[in-house]
């Protein structure tokens, strides 16, 4: 089996959403491929929408229904557990892709001989609408053979999993896999392929359509989501360090963990929640100085954060009740400002 493509399921049914995405990925322009869909214990139509897919496409469609929820790096696991293929992808399945893709990183793989390929993808709030904002995902110097530099980068920024295809053996002989039962388990493994990947590649292309709505990840924040991202960059740090890797990537994982597990929780739980919980905000404070004590001093905080920024994680890491305080009167400030224009 040439690429394995392995989707999670949860409740997709609704809107033509899961249909949508089946339908972009069977009809693929390759001969050789299989596409894995694990249903996480849907409450919905969607293990009914996947058997009739499994009806009409046979052996190029294998469902597999879990016997409990895993969220979706249960959902990836189980679909890891059970892939052929030379090449893995994964989907997303509220997403949905072009005809080409596969074809294409495929075909840059072996004109390359790179284990890993990726591209770009574009973000739209629009089933089946294929106009929204263009993300490029990874840039030129983070391709080509990888060195440290190269390696480097890509910790601080691997991009998203979807939008690329991984040599199976970078996942098996390594011992990748995702945290279960928990949200932004991409955040926790996303660099560590290419810490075995021998060359990268990217087509400037894309090839990816990512599906935003209110029931995204990305919306919705809560104090449990926003522990989950803090979590899954604990664990991130874990598996460098028990891969003997984190001495030389300090820097790199230190900043990661600032960035995502810290930076943007605060900021996003601010902007969603009207009533801050001041208990979380010492729990956020606490989390960043028992993993980066030394923030102030570290290679890429002072180049690749913003004054305004650095000025209000300054007072937070004072006082979070202090930070409270200035952040609504600056929040009451722009309102007014807003209202005025």
């Amino acid at each position: 089996m040439r690429l394995s493509i392995i989707v999670p399921v949860y409740n997709m049914a609704e809107g033509g959403k899961l249909n949508k995405c089946l339908e972009s990925l069977m009809a693929q322009k390759l001969d050789d491929f299989e596409v894995i869909a694990v249903d996480d214990r849907s409450q919905d139509g969607s293990p009914l929408i996947l058997r009739d897919f499994e009806m009409r496409f046979g052996s190029r469609m294998k469902v597999i229904l879990s016997s409990e929820n895993r969220r979706q790096g249960g959902a990836r696991n189980l679909g890891l557990k059970e892939a052929t293929g030379e090449w893995i992808g994964f989907v997303d399945s509220d997403d949905w892709v072009t005809r080409d893709m596969y074809s294409k990183l495929l075909s840059r793989a072996e004109e390359t001989g790179a284990d890993i390929v990726g591209c770009d993808l574009l973000t739209t709030d629009e089933t089946g609408r294929e106009t929204g904002s263009y993300v490029v995902e990874n840039t030129r110097d983070q391709t080509g053979i990888l060195g440290i530099k190269e390696r480097r980068r890509l910790v601080l920024n691997p991009g998203s999993m979807v939008v690329k295809i991984y040599k199976r053996s970078i996942f098996t002989e390594h011992h990748i896999r995702f945290p279960e039962k928990m949200f932004y388990e991409d955040n926790a493994i996303a660099a560590l392929p290419f810490l075995y990947a021998r060359r990268f590649e990217r087509v400037e292309e894309c090839l990816y359509f990512y599906y935003q709505h209110s029931s995204s990840t990305v919306h919705g924040v809560s104090v449990g989501k926003c522990r989950d991202r803090m979590r899954a960059m604990e664990i991130f740090l874990e598996q460098c360090d028990d891969r003997g890797v984190l001495v030389e990537y300090e820097q790199e994982a230190a900043y990661k963990l600032y960035e995502l597990g810290y930076r943007n929780t605060l900021f996003s739980y601010m902007q969603s929640e009207r009533h801050p919980d001041r208990k979380f905000l010492h729990e956020l404070r606490e989390y960043l100085l028992r993993y980066v004590p030394d923030l102030q001093t570290n290679l890429y905080y002072a180049e690749d954060s913003d004054a305004e920024t650095r000025r209000l994680v300054a007072l937070h890491l004072k006082s979070p009740e202090l930070f409270l305080r200035y952040y609504r009167l600056l929040h009451f400030c722009r309102s007014l400002k807003d209202k005025r224009r």
